[in-house]
C-alpha cells in the first residue's frame, strides 16, 4: 500500500500492523484508534491526520509530516520519529517510551 492516496479516508480501529504505507498520502485521514503497530510509514504525509488513540508503537514513521496531526492518547512507543516535521503536534498526552525523535535523540 506504499505510495497510495488515503486522502480523508476513514481508517479508524482499522488493524494496519506491520503495513508498507511509505510515501502514502493520509492527509485528513481519519485513524483514531487503529492499530499501526509496526507499521512502515516513511516518507508518509500524515497532515491534519486523526490519530487520536492510535497504536504507532515501533512504527516507523521517518520523514513524516505531521503537521498539525491529532495525536492525543497516541501510543509512539519505540517509535522512530526521526527527520519527522512535527510542527503544531501536541504530544503532552503521548507515549513516546524509547522513541527516536526528530532530532535523532532518544526519548526517555
Amino acid at each position: 500500500m506504499s505510495w497510495a492516496n488515503f486522502y480523508g479516508a476513514n481508517l479508524s480501529g482499522a488493524n494496519l500492523t506491520g503495513v508498507n504505507l511509505s510515501g502514502a498520502n493520509l492527509t485528513k485521514a481519519n485513524l483514531s484508534k487503529a492499530n499501526l503497530k509496526g507499521a512502515v510509514l516513511t516518507g508518509a504525509n500524515l497532515t491534519g491526520a486523526n490519530l487520536r488513540g492510535a497504536n504507532l508503537s515501533n512504527a516507523i514513521l521517518a520523514a513524516v509530516k505531521l503537521q498539525g496531526a491529532n495525536l492525543t492518547g497516541a501510543n509512539l512507543r519505540g517509535a522512530n520519529l526521526f527527520a519527522t516535521d512535527m510542527k503544531g503536534v501536541d504530544l503532552s498526552k503521548t507515549n513516546l517510551s524509547g522513541a527516536i525523535m526528530p532530532d535523532g535523540s532518544n526519548h526517555p
